[in-house]
């Protein structure tokens, strides 16, 4: 079996292939999510799982786990994989749809000390219309999004480029500025 390198918790490897990934950032603990899936493959029975888990505390017994993996391999185990788990970090959603996969999705909660302040909550609502995003309220909805995993889609590959109305507004806008402050106009164009 190759392994991706690092050090992973019970001298376990990271295993090419691995179905299912879970990455919780690096800034922050995320045992909540960690455990949750912990748990679902204990009663489940799906141990192709690997995690990125941070500075957390929490060790899952049923599936292998690294601190940090460094850029090249975190890359190569999202193209590995079938199906993200991960927190509501706008990267891990722009990775999942720039790959073209599953993502499901659980916001860290502040007042539970799992981040600074409140964004990743009001940001799920944001992901929650995206094609291929799927957004997890709790712990259970995680487990029950899993339990359908193989019928949860990607949304259409993201290549990256910004949309060629936004392309053609940001060129009009540089060419004759309007009134409007600059920052009233960055926030229409995010809206839309």
């Amino acid at each position: 079996m190759a392994a991706y390198g690092g050090e992973a918790s019970g001298n376990a490897l990271l295993r090419p292939g691995a179905v299912i990934f879970v990455t919780v950032g690096t800034q922050m603990p995320f045992d909540r999510l960690v455990r949750a899936v912990d748990e679902w493959s204990e009663a489940s029975g799906v141990r192709d799982i690997v995690a990125q888990v941070g500075p957390g505390s929490y060790v899952p017994r049923h599936f292998p786990t690294f601190p940090f993996l460094d850029p090249a391999e975190f890359a190569r185990v999202q193209d590995d994989c079938t199906l993200i788990v991960a927190h509501a970090g706008i990267g891990s959603v722009v990775s999942a749809q720039r790959l073209g996969k599953p993502i499901i999705i659980m916001a860290r909660d502040h007042t539970r000390g799992e981040h600074r302040n409140g964004h990743q909550i009001a940001a799920i609502e944001e992901f929650a219309d995206r094609p291929g995003v799927y957004v997890a309220a709790d712990e259970r909805a995680v487990m029950a999004l899993l339990d359908r995993r193989e019928t949860l889609q990607g949304g259409p590959i993201d290549d990256g480029r910004a949309p060629i109305e936004m392309v053609a507004e940001l060129a009009a806008y540089l060419a004759a500025p309007p009134k409007v402050s600059a920052w009233r106009r960055a926030v229409r164009l995010v809206k839309g």
